[in-house]
């Protein structure tokens, strides 16, 4: 092939795409990556997942040294934080990682191209970087674009003092107060972080319940734990109107089923409502790529689109719109490309909140279970049972595993606790395989261990818990 011909091009360099293009590259397949940000990682590493967890795990270390260490018998003075350095940390974890990502782009002998791609026509790429246009050919095109911030009609961002997760994540200084508009992952998370460094946080959300697509019991419970905290909720509730007023926000409210109408002020407004497809620029016009009503890129069950040799994966398609589930598409994508038998499994995407307590979730929930008619068995056990919880002071949650009724194959599981994202790989894989709760309850667990609260909720699937 000539240097400017391929058999994989991928334009997107986020999760997705540079996953795809690693293993379309160690499958043999010459692949290239195009990435117009300059940085490798897509908005997970550069905007999204990993600088909000560099700052969720700052401010977590400062709140616990100035409320919790205490009770450990540990003496602090008086506790404060540095904003910058803060900053600076997360600055460099994200720098560590996109350069960590180029590294792995030279082992795998992938071309990594830095500018926008545009499909042009059958197999053809055209790439506009610093240095003017280059056309690539490939026999086969990969769109992982992912998404971007989705708009609120009336609320315009401009990053300053109405923010999206990108300015939230680059705010210069504590805000007094701030507004989420939001009560979904992204949303709790960022406002968290600056609840947990001063700021008076409200939490605007449209629909009667925060995170909405977990299951009810957790919302509730995370609701509960959350407001303890400091944060305030205003559910069933709509943001009409933003104005700007020097250096804060005057945010006009109205109760979603429709009513009278009401102010409130803060320092900074974050809009986190969602996210939409980014298909800007790409050229699917050129060549009659199919998008569905709400922009998301049509695809089969095999990431085709509707135009020979192109394909999409990640956001730009739909569904969970989780960095994780952009990468199993991308694995499965380039191994379906080198005549192998790729898959996805969509009933075990798992999905987490890193708020502290985290949340962590696989599967159904009881209320799509009982809409579907499902019959099944609910096992909980709380981590205030749970011996290595208590000696963490980390008793707040619990474990909720549901099993089918019939069969006692796993069918979801539901964590709030300490940890939760690291214990539900666990469940993950349980469904992934096909087990049921009492393989689970059998498994020995190790002692003291939070994962020993896992095992209890399968035994107490089938009413049989041991320290409950």
């Amino acid at each position: 092939m000539s240097e400017n011909s391929f058999d994989v091009v991928v334009i997107g360099g986020g999760p997705g795409g540079y996953v795809a293009a690693i293993r379309a590259a160690q499958l043999g397949l010459n692949t290239a990556i195009v990435e117009k940000r300059g940085a490798l990682g897509g908005t997970c590493l550069n905007v999204g997942c990993i600088p909000s967890k560099a700052l969720l795990a700052a401010s977590h270390a400062y709140e616990a040294a100035g409320h919790e260490y205490a009770a450990f018998g540990v003496k602090v003075g008086k506790v404060d934080y540095d904003l910058g350095a803060m900053m600076g940390h997360k600055d460099k974890v994200v720098t560590d990682n996109t350069k960590g990502i180029e590294f792995l782009m030279k082992k795998n002998k992938v071309t990594y191209l830095v500018g926008t791609g545009e499909i042009t026509g059958a197999g053809t790429v055209k790439v506009s970087g610093k240095d003017g246009d280059k056309s690539l050919t490939a026999k086969a095109i990969i769109i992982a674009t992912g998404s971007d911030v989705a708009p609120l009609p009336g609320v315009e961002i401009d990053e300053e003092v109405i923010v999206s997760s990108t300015g939230a994540l680059k705010l210069e200084k504590t805000p007094k107060s701030m507004v989420v508009i939001g009560g979904g992952v992204i949303g709790l998370e960022l406002g968290t972080v600056w609840r947990r460094l001063g700021a008076k946080v409200t939490v605007v959300e449209f629909l009667d319940k925060i995170l909405p697509t977990n299951d009810g019991e957790v919302s509730k419970t995370m609701q509960k734990i959350l407001a303890k905290q400091g944060m305030d909720f205003k559910l069933g509730t709509k943001v009409t109107k933003a104005e700007k007023k020097g250096k804060a926000v005057t945010l006009i409210l109205e109760p979603a089923a429709g009513g009278t109408a009401e102010e409130i002020k803060a320092d900074v407004v974050l809009v986190a409502i969602g996210r939409k497809p980014y298909t800007d620029g790409l050229g699917l016009e050129n060549v009659g790529v199919e998008k569905d009503a709400r922009g998301f890129i049509k695809v089969d069950h095999y990431f085709r689109t509707n135009v020979p040799g192109v394909f999409a994966i990640g956001d730009v398609i739909g569904g969970a719109m989780l960095a994780h589930k952009a990468e199993e598409e991308g694995v499965a994508l380039a191994e379906l490309l080198a005549g192998e038998h790729g898959h996805v499994n969509y009933d075990a995407i798992p999905g987490v909140v890193y708020t502290w307590p985290e949340v962590a979730a696989v599967g159904k929930t009881e209320e799509q279970l009982k809409a579907e008619g499902i019959a099944y068995n609910a096992g909980k056990f709380p981590f205030s049972a749970n011996g290595r919880a208590r000696s963490m002071n980390e008793t707040e949650g619990f474990v909720k595993v549901l099993a089918c009724a019939a069969t006692d194959r796993v069918l979801g599981a539901h964590i709030v606790g300490p940890n939760a994202g690291d214990l539900l790989a666990e469940m993950v894989m349980a469904m992934e395989f096909g087990a049921s709760a009492e393989d689970v309850a059998r498994t020995c667990h190790s002692h003291p261990g939070l994962g020993e609260a896992v095992k209890e909720a399968c035994l107490s699937a089938n009413k049989r818990a041991i320290h409950m």
